[in-house]
């Protein structure tokens, strides 16, 4: 493991710590040993208020690779969440966390989970994502009923 990447996750978990968005949770998973495993966390997204996805707290998944800050972490919802802007896969569609267009590596973990926040808002659609026109009024009723019935999940 780079010393770079833990070093820069270290000082991100104790930014996280004394500064972050309420109701959101980011941290690192315990390795088998029980030390922290930096280059894996876990977070939770709450729903945004006015959306389908109001009151659901949503499991995200941030993977880091040796040459963080240099690249992205790749993020992912477990289980998928169903939005226009996320892969059948959990996948999110996000141009920031794209090393050939918006990432940069002083983007930080506040501000990737922040992003985040908007998937679980009524934002644009990302045709790459499989939609491939704006959301409409029937398909905004099967988001709702979607809504409902996905699974709210908690980090244990």
């Amino acid at each position: 493991m780079s010393g770079i990447a833990l070093s820069r996750l270290a000082q991100e978990r104790k930014a996280w710590r004394k500064d972050h968005p309420f109701g959101f949770v980011a941290v690192p998973t315990k390795n088998p040993d029980g030390t922290m495993n930096l280059m894996n966390w876990e977070c939770a997204i709450p729903g945004k208020k006015g959306t389908p996805w109001e009151g659901g707290l949503f499991k995200l998944r941030m993977l880091f690779k040796d040459d963080y800050p240099s690249s992205p972490p790749k993020c992912k919802f477990e289980p998928p969440l169903f939005h226009p802007n996320v892969y059948p896969s959990g996948t999110v569609c996000l141009s920031i966390l794209e090393e050939d267009k918006d990432w940069r590596p002083a983007i930080t973990i506040k501000q990737v989970v922040n992003e985040h926040d908007d998937v679980a808002g009524p934002e644009e659609q990302c045709s790459e994502a499989g939609a491939e026109e704006p959301v409409s009024e029937g398909e905004e009723g099967a988001i709702s009923l979607s809504s409902q019935q996905h699974p709210r999940h908690t980090l244990p």
